[in-house]
């Protein structure tokens, strides 16, 4: 076997054709049947360098190929990868928390380290325990490890899906990569766009694990690790998203519990060797974060986006927590004087698959300012998930009483909301009426994902030219089969856990901070903090119309009143307004050459007419406008295929599905 020597991103030339000048990640490959271009692992690596600018590193034998990027962050002088003991080798990308525990534990076996950084500490445990040693860890995570001596590759995901991890097969082999652009690299893989996919973005605003919108890629379950071995792969769960199960909690001792979870796991994402700080949105979430990290550090550094002027600016909010909190303040005011169609234009590149939440573009500019300081940014992700503080939970509630009317008084009061005029703000009261009226009129599991996402099914049907098959229906049966134990709201919650945690909100913020390589950590999401939140009754995250009640009460007199009694406005932009405005013309030639180029997929005449209705002030279709121009984007980007004409020559790669 030979090891790459380690390089910088400054002395390496550019690989891979769509390069990036500066996107930590791991990619790599099995080569049992076929013969790579020796030079092919450095090409998948390369794609990665915005992930990890600091440093990259190759791996060869005869049967596996592995490459890593790497942000440098704890142990900047000895943590270089690959790392290798005996004939296992590591390719890793995220933080393992509790790697000093785990050092000491494994240094009592009998185990020698040579350097201090968190990779060596998951070798060593992987050669001691095996796949056992992933339900130790506490932290973020993709890893792949090879042991040469029995053709063996196992590769794991964190329990949440905070880090990214794609795998697809090539026959007998197996590529993976922490974005599909490393997957790209090999030409014996055929970009077509997949069905299913696109099945649940236009949907959902995102597609659910294992899908992707390529045929043949899929991802590693959160949670999950995969061996391959000699050609033969299998799988399975080293931990389940918890559900059920409710302990007998008084709000007493839940508030205490909560509160000793909470500063366990801010005080583990604040270890880094590089500046730090934390993304500060106003609301409780991100300020709770701050709270428990100001008893940490004396001097903090925050981050915030404004929107000065809208309804939905958070600024006072904001001022409020730094003045208590004294810390050190940036915050952007973003406005279409900002490069906004620039920034939409890579999002193509290094969105990695399209992503319809228009919040990925606030995320790309705090990134972009957060990076001019630091390495490292604290976010408050993943409490509304396991708290409740989603207002599609209300509207959960309420529809249950709207679905007691006859159908036709629902209608009826629908068609005259729809003879209101329309708003230029973000989400108008309009706006969520329309909304809720038409998902009282769905199952109660439609009307949830309907109401976070776009296109309901009727839309879809008018929209496609095509069978989308039941990729959807797939992913409502898990909603449909939880919702038959009673407690809605935690079937709301574990649903949203499982999909729109990590495949829409995660993967939006990895992708975005990555591009401007900023390394994200949610303390909310420690594993431990996930399965207290779905020990308690649903009382205690919605009572009567307070969302998040328990941290709530955990945060009073700790927190401004103001931040504890205000609205969740959300992480936004103003998408029918700009999409009128300064954002009109990409709207409307992208659109309609995607519309054109691809109009054996869509119609292209239901298109126009979305675009004509918004345009013309008709309707707010904004959110829907929005999914279609970066879908555009990346399919032009990336040179997906659409059609189903090939060649009369044509082979068909072999490619099997692990998951679906």
């Amino acid at each position: 076997m030979t090891f790459a020597a380690k390089s910088t991103p400054r002395s390496t030339p550019t690989f891979f054709a769509e390069g990036c000048e500066h996107l930590c990640g791991i990619a790599g490959f099995t080569s049992k049947t076929w013969d790579p271009d020796p030079d092919r692992i450095r090409k998948a690596t390369a794609a990665l360098i915005h992930r990890g600018p600091d440093e990259q590193g190759l791996f060869r034998s005869k049967f596996c190929s592995m490459g890593a990027t790497r942000l440098k962050i704890i142990d900047l002088d000895s943590g270089d990868q690959p790392l290798f003991a005996e004939d296992t080798t590591i390719v890793f990308n995220g933080e393992i928390y509790n790697h000093q525990e785990l050092r000491r534990e494994l240094k009592n076996l009998g185990h020698r380290f040579r350097s201090n950084c968190d990779t060596e500490t998951l070798l060593h445990a992987f050669r001691e325990w095996d796949t056992g040693c992933f339900s130790r860890l506490r932290g973020m995570f993709a890893v792949a490890l090879w042991t040469e001596s029995t053709r063996r590759m196992v590769l794991a995901r964190d329990r949440m899906g905070i880090k990214p991890l794609y795998i697809s097969r090539l026959g007998e082999d197996l590529l993976f990569g922490s974005e599909l652009k490393a997957i790209f690299v090999h030409p014996e893989v055929e970009r077509r766009l997949s069905l299913a996919g696109l099945d649940c973005y236009l949907s959902l605003n995102y597609v659910p694990c294992p899908w992707t919108l390529v045929d043949g890629i899929e991802k590693l379950p959160p949670g999950r690790w995969l061996e391959w071995r000699d050609g033969k792969i299998c799988s399975e769960s080293y931990w389940c998203l918890p559900f059920g199960g409710s302990r007998p909690w008084t709000l007493d001792s839940a508030e205490q519990e909560l509160d000793f979870l909470l500063q366990q796991s801010t005080r583990e994402h604040l270890i880094s060797d590089v500046p730090l700080g934390i993304w500060l949105s106003g609301g409780v979430d991100s300020s709770t974060i701050l709270h428990y990290a100001s008893k940490c550090s004396s001097r903090l550094k925050t981050f915030s986006i404004s929107f000065q002027g809208r309804t939905f600016d958070e600024s006072s909010y904001i001022r409020q927590v730094v003045e208590q909190y004294g810390t050190e303040h940036e915050q952007l005011d973003l406005n279409p004087n900002a490069d906004l169609q620039g920034a939409i234009e890579e999002f193509g590149y290094y969105s990695d698959e399209p992503n319809a939440d228009a919040g990925a573009l606030p995320v790309w500019f705090l990134s972009k300012m957060c990076k001019r300081t630091t390495t490292v940014a604290l976010s408050g992700e993943g409490a509304d998930e396991l708290f409740g503080g989603y207002l599609t939970y209300r509207a959960n509630q309420l529809a249950s009483h709207m679905r007691r009317l006859p159908s036709s008084a629902v209608r009826f009061a629908l068609n005259v909301v729809h003879r209101w005029p329309v708003s230029d703000d973000k989400i108008t009261f309009e706006y969520k009426l329309k909304r809720f009226l038409q998902g009282s009129l769905l199952a109660p599991w439609r009307a949830h994902i309907y109401w976070n996402g776009t296109f309901s099914d009727e839309e879809k049907q008018s929209l496609c030219q095509n069978s989308r098959g039941d990729s959807l229906n797939k992913v409502l049966g898990d909603l449909r089969e939880k919702s038959s134990c009673g407690d809605r709201l935690n079937t709301y919650l574990w649903f949203d856990q499982k999909y729109y945690l990590p495949d829409n909100i995660l993967t939006k913020v990895d992708r975005m901070s990555m591009a401007h390589s900023v390394e994200v950590r949610p303390p909310f999401l420690d594993h431990r903090i996930v399965e207290f939140a779905a020990s308690l009754p649903a009382s205690f995250k919605i009572r009567r119309s307070c969302q998040k009640f328990i941290l709530k009460e955990l945060m009073r007199g700790r927190l401004p009143p103001a931040m504890l009694h205000r609205k969740k406005i959300g992480f936004d932009i103003p998408v029918h307004d700009w999409l009128r405005g300064p954002l009109r013309c990409l709207l409307v030639d992208t659109l309609r050459a995607g519309a054109s180029a691809h109009s054996d997929l869509f119609r292209r005449n239901v298109i126009e007419s979305y675009l004509s209705s918004h345009l013309e002030r008709r309707a707010n279709l904004g959110y829907h406008l929005w999914g279609l121009l970066v879908l555009f984007l990346w399919i032009k980007k990336w040179r997906v295929q659409t059609t189903s004409s090939r060649p009369a020559d044509y082979c068909i790669p072999e490619r099997t599905v692990i998951f679906t």
